[in-house]
């Protein structure tokens, strides 16, 4: 049997239904609610108006998703969710089994039982945005850490400066360099014109693509060797360009160059569900939960 699954953004509430293989159906939106009754409401109807019978429901949240007690920690853009048993609160309103977890650990899930780390049992997932987050996989099951951290990787120290790897190797981090060298206003670029200016040659902007694949590639290295994955999922808008992954992978080369010692090969792949992860990692993990 089916099961509904809910992806909670500062935005939008995304929904849809996830069939046992991993087929995803019923999709939909609907306006992040905000109030904390509203958002009850919304969850609600869109259980009411779902016309295939449900087993269950996935939530994938922003903030620290403390599964096992019921609470979300943390803050984020959705500030009535978090520090309360919310959990049974949902189960009660939607007369259903519930399940939740962190939004990223559900797009890492998604990808790696039904999307491109499907044939692994140990994988990376980093998501490439406007900052750098993601999860970590192992034995097929997420790994959170001691303090509800695991995946994060944007954390990461890369220079003596103490710049990180959001500050050095996110897509906001990119636009940044690029407007500073050209002398314009942040404002007025984003990711997609970036490589577009790439793409039309621009040397600013291929040099600080090339910027951005090399901190990228230190930190595929590291994970490898820090955890030793069977593979390093890249997800995020930019992971979809042709030929950005194999680029990222060149720099990993010219590592592995270098440092002799080292025999393990980082293999990286794209990520293939998009948008749909968080709905299929919240439906995975249901069904882990279940079983």
């Amino acid at each position: 049997m089916a099961i509904l699954t809910y992806d909670i953004g500062g935005s939008s509430i995304k929904y849809g239904v996830v069939s046992e293989q991993g087929e995803l159906a019923q999709q939909g939106k609907v306006k992040t609610p905000a109030t904390r009754e509203e958002f009850y409401a919304a969850v609600a109807q869109i259980r009411k108006e779902c016309p295939v019978e449900v087993r269950g429901a996935g939530f994938s949240f922003p903030g620290a998703v403390d599964y096992a007690h019921d609470v979300i920690r943390g803050d984020s853009a959705v500030p009535y969710i978090h520090n309360f048993h919310i959990m049974r609160e949902l189960s009660a309103r939607l007369a259903l089994p519930v399940t939740m977890e962190n939004d990223a650990n559900c797009a890492g899930l998604g990808e790696c039982t039904w999307g491109a780390g499907r044939e692994f049992q140990n994988a990376i997932f980093m998501v490439i945005g406007s900052g750098i987050g993601g999860a970590v996989i192992m034995d097929g099951q997420i790994y959170r850490g001691n303090h509800f951290h695991g995946g994060e990787f944007g954390y990461m120290v890369m220079n003596a400066a103490g710049e990180t790897l959001s500050n050095t190797g996110s897509t906001r981090s990119l636009v940044e360099r690029v407007a500073a060298a050209k002398g314009c206003d942040v404002t007025t670029l984003d990711g997609e014109q970036v490589f577009a200016l790439a793409d039309a040659g621009d040397a600013i902007a291929q040099r600080e693509i090339g910027t951005m694949c090399e901190y990228l590639a230190v930190a595929a290295y590291n994970l490898q060797y820090a955890l030793d994955p069977d593979v390093i999922l890249l997800g995020g808008g930019v992971s979809a360009r042709p030929g950005l992954v194999a680029q990222i992978q060149q720099h990993v080369d010219d590592l592995l160059a270098q440092v002799q010692i080292a025999q393990v090969r980082p293999l990286l792949r794209a990520c293939e569900a998009g948008n749909a992860a968080n709905l299929l990692g919240a439906a995975a993990f249901f069904q882990q939960v279940q079983r």
